[in-house]
C-alpha cells in the first residue's frame, strides 16, 4: 500500500543494487508511492524477478556499478526509457572481508573502494548532470554506520563510507545552487542476506543487539521512510546531511 504522506506519481526514481536486500525494498517502497523505477544490479535474472515481483512499474537494468563503460550504456538507456530522473539512490555497495588492517590486499582495497565510493561518484555524474539541467533533483546515498564510527576489521569499508559521507557534502555544496539536493541515509545492521553470517554467529549477532538500544537488527523496510522523506518536497531544505536509520546504534 502506498504511503499516502508521500506522492511520487509522475516521477522517476533509479535505484542502484535493487534486485535485493535494502535497494529491493526501496525500490518497493518508491512503486507504492506510484513512481517509475529502475533497478540497476549485476545479476539480469534476480533483478528481472524483483521487478516482476514488485507491484508497480519497476524496470530491470543489468550492469555492475564499478563497470564504467557498462553504466554509461545503462545510464543512457534509462534516461531514453524514463527521461530526466528525479531521485538517484545510490545503494549498491558490497560488503567488508572482516579482517585486521595489516591482513588487506590491495586488490581487496580497491575492490571496495570501487564499488562502495567511485561507483558512486560515476552514478551521481551520470545522473546529476542531467539533474542540474533541469535544475531540479535529489541523490541519496546509502551509507552505513560505519561512515561516521569506526569498525573493526573494516578499514577498506570504513574509508568508502566515511568517504561516502564527505563526497555527499561535497556534492551538496557545489549542486545546491543548480537544483540538485544530495544526501545519505546511514544504516545500522539490518536482516538482509548480506549480514547473514552475522545474524547466524550468536556471539557476534548478540554483539550487535546489545549495542543497539531498539535491542534487534533492523527490517529493510524501516529504511524505506527516511529515503521517502530525502526524495520528497518535506525535505526541499535538506542537503548535505546524513539521517541514521541505525536503532540508536551510533548514540550509545
Amino acid at each position: 500500500m502506498a504511503d499516502v504522506r508521500y506522492d511520487f506519481a509522475g516521477e522517476s526514481v533509479v535505484v542502484t543494487g535493487g534486485g535485493r536486500g535494502l535497494g529491493r525494498a526501496i525500490a518497493e517502497g518508491f512503486a507504492a508511492a506510484g513512481a517509475t523505477v529502475a533497478i540497476i544490479g549485476r545479476d539480469a535474472d534476480r533483478l528481472a524477478q524483483a521487478a516482476a515481483d514488485i507491484e508497480g512499474d519497476v524496470r530491470a537494468y543489468a550492469a555492475d556499478v564499478a563497470d564504467e563503460a557498462a553504466m554509461e550504456a545503462v545510464a543512457a538507456r534509462i534516461l531514453g526509457d524514463l527521461g530526466p530522473v528525479d531521485t538517484l539512490i545510490n545503494n549498491a555497495g558490497i560488503n567488508p572481508w572482516y579482517r585486521s588492517a595489516e591482513k588487506v590486499p590491495m586488490s581487496e582495497w580497491r575492490a571496495i573502494i570501487d564499488v562502495n565510493l567511485s561507483a558512486v561518484f560515476h552514478c551521481c555524474l551520470l545522473f546529476g548532470k542531467p539533474m542540474i539541467e533541469r535544475g531540479k533533483g535529489s541523490i541519496i546515498g546509502i551509507s552505513s554506520v560505519a561512515g561516521h564510527v569506526g569498525l573493526a576489521k573494516a578499514a577498506a569499508y570504513n574509508a568508502a563510507k566515511g568517504g561516502l559521507e564527505l563526497l555527499t557534502k561535497s556534492l551538496a555544496i557545489d549542486w545546491a545552487a543548480k537544483g540538485v539536493r544530495v544526501n545519505t541515509v546511514a544504516p545500522g545492521y539490518f536482516e538482509t542476506d548480506l549480514t547473514a553470517g552475522l545474524q547466524g554467529h550468536e556471539i557476534l549477532s548478540g554483539k550487535i543487539v546489545d549495542h543497539t538500544p531498539l535491542g534487534r537488527f533492523g527490517k529493510p523496510e524501516e529504511v524505506v521512510g527516511a529515503c521517502l522523506y530525502l526524495a520528497s518536497p518535506a525535505a526541499s531544505y535538506v542537503t548535505g546531511q546524513s539521517l541514521r536509520v541505525d536503532g540508536g546504534y551510533t548514540a550509545s
